[in-house]
């Protein structure tokens, strides 16, 4: 009985910490600029990989487009766009993605990570093809 009780407390261990160390949820992303909070993103999975859409904007019109965005993408409402795609894990990470910036319309690589062992900030770092890139601090949205 004691076995079984201690592998139980073991099991919701560890998935306790699983589910706060996963990306998957909803994330507030703040403008560079400025330092307030721009909009709402769904991390998800689907098909073993991350993606994320805008859910809330909090800063532009919920019919905003998106006029400078490439391809299919473009003159499409920002609302509901997926701009986080096919991130895929590594250790303990998630890299290999896509982000774009619906602001500027540019599309750059993706890696994302918790820091410092604080599951309520998530790390995104884009990363342009000359090897520049720029990390922001997305927060937690509690349910």
């Amino acid at each position: 009985m004691k076995k079984l009780i201690l592998v139980k407390f073991f099991l919701f261990f560890v998935v306790s910490i699983w589910a706060q160390s996963s990306p998957i949820g909803t994330w507030k992303t703040i403008d560079d600029k400025t330092g307030e909070a721009k909009s709402y993103v769904e991390i998800y999975e689907k098909d073993g990989k991350l993606h994320g859409k805008i859910t809330k904007l909090l800063k532009s019109s919920p019919d905003r487009k998106c006029d400078k965005c490439p391809g299919k993408k473009k003159n499409q409402p920002v609302l509901g766009m997926i701009i986080l795609e096919d991130l895929k894990s590594y250790k303990d990470y998630w890299r290999k993605g896509n982000i774009l910036d619906p602001e500027s319309g540019n599309e750059y690589g993706c890696t994302i990570w918790f820091e410092d062992g604080k599951p309520e900030e998530l790390k995104v770092k884009g990363i342009h093809w000359t090897g520049l890139y720029r990390t922001q601090t997305w927060y937690k949205v509690k349910s």
